[in-house]
């Protein structure tokens, strides 16, 4: 369950009796819209109906049967999400814009590449700056992954940028290799690996662009400093780091 202080209210009115429940905001929505696969047992902050939730009064039991054919909360509370309204207060909305604006900011960093600078990656604070220029504003009530294409394109005016994805070749020295590889392997998408006769283990590896700092400090961090990186840029072309 969740705390209190993170849950919002979904209200649904009928047959002259208001019913509240008290779920997590973004499992709210996905419940709203058919797609939530989770355990709502993890998204509520209290397995209950209300009829007025701030002050804990409950409807009678025969009220529930009336409009749901049940007195399981389990199975009621989707139905009052789906069929009702999603009622969030002001602060609420407020520190659900943050947190999507975080993770949009996120998103676009761990994908996106400045197409003038050899395709480098924006740092964070780049793409925050740039969209504050902008008149995008983003959807507390929406996901944040159709909102991207949204947001970039009003970046475009702002600054050089475009998502891309790179592939780049690693090879972890014999000393490093047992431990470092099951680490290196799960960053991208695993394309291809090979064990040397000497021990050393190659990999090629495929993720968004603008992880490139990320894979790299990853790299160094379990071949302190050893290993050696290329990035794939066709079958036949390989350029060194």
């Amino acid at each position: 369950m969740i705390s209190l202080d993170e849950a919002v209210t979904a209200r649904l009115e009928s047959h002259g009796t208001r019913f509240e429940v008290l779920v997590d905001p973004d499992a709210a929505l996905e419940i709203s819209r058919g797609e939530f696969e989770g355990n709502l047992e993890d998204v509520i902050a209290a397995e209950d109906v209300f009829e007025d939730a701030a002050s804990g009064d409950r409807p009678a039991e025969s009220d529930l049967e009336d409009v749901f054919g049940t007195t399981d909360p389990l199975e009621i509370i989707p139905q009052v999400v789906r069929d009702g309204e999603i009622q969030i207060t002001a602060e609420q909305r407020r520190e659900m814009q943050d947190q999507k604006h975080k993770q949009l900011i996120d998103r676009i960093a761990r994908n996106a590449v400045n197409p003038q600078m050899d395709d480098a990656p924006h740092p964070p604070e780049r793409i925050e700056s740039a969209l504050e220029e902008t008149d995008f504003r983003i959807d507390p009530m929406e996901p944040v992954e159709p909102q991207v294409d949204e947001a970039l394109e009003a970046l475009r005016p702002v600054i050089p940028i475009r998502f891309d994805e790179i592939t780049v070749a690693v090879q972890v020295p014999a000393d490093y290799a047992g431990s470092a590889q099951a680490r290196i392997r799960q960053f991208g998408d695993l394309e291809r690996e090979e064990w040397q006769p000497d021990g050393s283990w190659v990999g090629v590896l495929t993720f968004p662009a603008g992880m490139q700092d990320d894979f790299y400090d990853l790299v160094n961090e379990h071949t302190s400093g050893e290993a050696e990186t290329r990035i794939v840029k066709d079958e036949d072309e390989i350029s060194t780091r």
